[in-house]
């Protein structure tokens, strides 16, 4: 009974990253219902833990489960979006004046994943964009694990999937925001390479009041 409660538990998990990693991620899912068959399918598992992992994708607000319809995506709204974008300034201020405060400004990683971000091609293909936002995801997630608070750093983690929707809605909205994004994650980094608190709150807010513009503008 443990071998086979491990297999179901791995099948759900296997499921349930899979669809956050890969599916959920794209923007042409949002508005749309997930055909259950396909996705095990595609996955390679049987449907009992994909519809597993969509009801821990319910309890996680990614996915809504309608009678007789099966899984929907539901579009992020723009009240989402402010309210994402004001989370994320909450949670990454926090962090930034505790690794500063604590000397555990993680610097060197965070320096590669920007670098690695501004390496990526000009012109982003859409797999090049995801790539581009999984890497900012990083960037910022980095900094939240630095704080060492691990209830903090599953809270942000939990955010991923909305972050990757937004970020390429807005890598695709207006000209030259990649080039900006990567300037705008060195002025954070500068700011906490520095120790000042203030001047790393201010990096971040302009970072993300930047972005959630963007996304409302349309």
């Amino acid at each position: 009974m443990r071998k086979s409660s491990g297999t179901a538990a791995s099948g759900r998990e296997k499921a349930y990253a899979y669809l956050r990693e890969n599916i959920l991620i794209d923007p042409e899912v949002q508005g749309k219902f997930l055909n259950e068959q396909e996705l095990a399918a595609e996955i390679g598992v049987s449907r009992t833990p994909v519809r597993e992992a969509l009801l821990l994708l319910v309890s996680d607000g990614l996915v809504e489960l309608i009678p007789q319809r099966g899984a929907y995506v539901p579009p992020v709204t723009g009240r989402e979006m402010s309210e994402l974008m004001e989370l994320r300034g909450i949670l990454e201020s926090h962090a930034a004046g505790l690794v500063i405060e604590q000397g555990r400004v993680p610097a060197r990683t965070m320096q590669e994943t920007l670098d690695q971000q501004a390496k990526l091609p000009e012109e982003l293909s859409p797999e090049a964009a995801r790539e581009f936002i999984r890497l900012d995801t990083l960037f910022h997630q980095q900094l939240i694990d630095a704080a060492g608070n691990e209830l903090i750093s599953r809270t942000y983690s939990k955010l991923h999937v909305r972050q990757i929707l937004v970020g390429v809605s807005a890598l695709f909205r207006t000209g030259g925001r990649r080039e900006q994004v990567c300037a705008e994650h060195q002025d954070i980094l500068d700011a906490l390479m520095s120790g000042d608190a203030a001047k790393a709150q201010k990096a971040i807010d302009h970072h993300l009041a930047v972005t959630r513009d963007i996304l409302l503008r349309t």
